[in-house]
């Protein structure tokens, strides 16, 4: 399978640094994509032999059969549709752009139109498999609480405005609570899970997200809880932040990696 990345960050470079060890058999790599000619995605991309071009349509015409979308909500909303359209199929890591349903649904009817697929792996969360099959039966409720040490949440538009001054928390403090729907874009880095979660459930407006920010955790800690007619669940996952990005969980990144797995290979273990 020929793929191509968009984005030149740290999914980038696990995926680039995978291949060149032989780790992603069946898989090659045609592309990177950047914003500008000197991006960091430009250095990366030197670094491992692979061409590096501004824009998408630049990209698609490097002929990949997948793009590995590894940049922001930005580019989701710019070129997934387009994407689509080419033929060619897409895996979404900025997962938080599709809670805006006039993209997804152009999203979705250009992926059927054209038969290219659109994947939106788990990131840094799990259980998706257990909730898709209650949803089967009936799902009355949702939720997932997204608690992470105070130096995840800087930068953060919305965080700034709330006026706190995260490096002298001293407790947890809850900097959002409520849908899926209004949380999701306030945090574009932090909370792709909430929207993957929302995605694969009930949607965002009945997807319940609490955001904390808590000096006494060292790793990003994702709670999420199910109940429905097959009974309640619990998942707790306790991630270790990539050390490139704290906003981002490893479990994240090398959730692109399974996710490419999963689309050269011919089985399938799990829902």
């Amino acid at each position: 399978m020929r793929i191509a990345l968009l984005g030149g960050g740290t999914i980038a470079r696990l995926v680039l640094e995978h291949l060149g060890r032989g780790d992603l058999p069946g898989i090659e790599a045609v592309g990177l994509a950047g914003r500008s000619p000197g991006s960091g995605g430009a250095g990366l991309a030197r670094a491992h032999g692979v061409p590096y071009v501004v824009g998408c349509r630049e990209l698609l015409a490097l002929r990949p059969q997948t793009i590995v979308e590894a940049a922001s909500h930005e580019a989701v909303r710019a070129h997934l549709v387009e994407i689509l359209q080419a033929g060619v199929s897409v895996i979404v890591l900025s997962a938080g752009a599709m809670a805006d349903d006039r993209l997804r649904n152009d999203a979705e009817a250009a992926s059927g139109h054209r038969g290219a697929r659109l994947y939106v792996p788990s990131g840094g969360i799990g259980g998706l498999d257990a909730l898709k099959a209650a949803c089967a039966a009936g799902v009355d409720g949702v939720s997932i609480q997204v608690a992470k040490p105070p130096a995840a949440w800087k930068n953060i538009a919305f965080v700034e405005a709330l006026g706190i001054d995260l490096d002298a928390l001293t407790g947890a403090y809850t900097l959002f609570k409520g849908t899926a729907r209004e949380g999701v874009p306030h945090f574009p880095q932090n909370v792709n899970i909430a929207a993957v979660l929302s995605l694969a459930g009930i949607g965002f407006d009945r997807t319940q997200l609490e955001v904390i920010a808590d000096p006494a955790l060292t790793r990003n800690t994702h709670t999420i809880r199910v109940a429905g007619k097959t009974g309640r669940f619990t998942v707790v996952l306790e991630n270790v932040p990539s050390p490139d990005n704290p906003k981002t969980a490893w479990l994240a990144c090398y959730s692109a990696l399974a996710a490419l797995r999963s689309m050269v290979s011919t089985f399938h273990y799990g829902t």
